[in-house]
């Protein structure tokens, strides 16, 4: 037998070189893979965590979302109260009383972002009026409010509630 390699013998060295470079890039595959899977849990969990702490602190804000409103009209509330106890207030005071307690209460809401909508002689919008009633009304053009039954409101431009309202009718109508 010669010393040199048999052609199976070469075959065989390099089947084993070429398995073990596989085996390799294989145990690299699966390090990158399980890396992968790995960072994958961290992010998904992180995503969880910020979805929970998002969830709790929407919770927070809307449990406490009126605290500001509430504290300041704690003050119209203790006005009413000390109001109550007077004892032997004439109509006069009791309506100074009422008068002031409105305007702090007008105060807060002004503060808050409520305006009041009292359209007394303006022509009749749909978006913001609720006509209630249609009236003869001389002197006044069709479509002119002529009355107010109850105030309107808008908080921070939007419409809260329309303004109950009786519009002058067209006479020749």
């Amino acid at each position: 037998m010669s010393t040199s390699e048999s052609p199976l013998e070469n075959a065989s060295a390099a089947i084993d070189a070429d398995l073990a470079e596989l085996g390799g890039r294989l145990a690299r595959a699966e390090a990158a893979a399980t890396e992968a899977r790995e960072l994958m849990l961290r992010e998904r969990a992180e995503i969880e965590n910020q979805r929970k702490r998002l969830q709790r602190d929407v919770e927070v804000a809307r449990k406490f979302a009126n605290e500001r409103i509430l504290g300041d009209l704690l003050a119209v509330a203790d006005a009413l109260g000390r109001g109550l106890e007077v004892a032997h207030a004439d109509a006069a005071s009791l309506r100074s009383g009422m008068e002031l307690t409105l305007k702090e209460l007008e105060r807060v809401m002004q503060a808050h972002g409520l305006a009041a909508i009292d359209p007394l002689g303006l022509p009749f919008d749909a978006e913001r009026h609720q006509a209630m009633s249609m009236v003869d009304a001389p002197g006044q053009a069709p479509g002119t409010i002529v009355a107010v039954m109850q105030k309107g409101y808008l908080l921070n431009d939007r419409l809260l509630r329309p303004a109950l309202v009786t519009v002058a009718r067209d006479a020749t109508a």
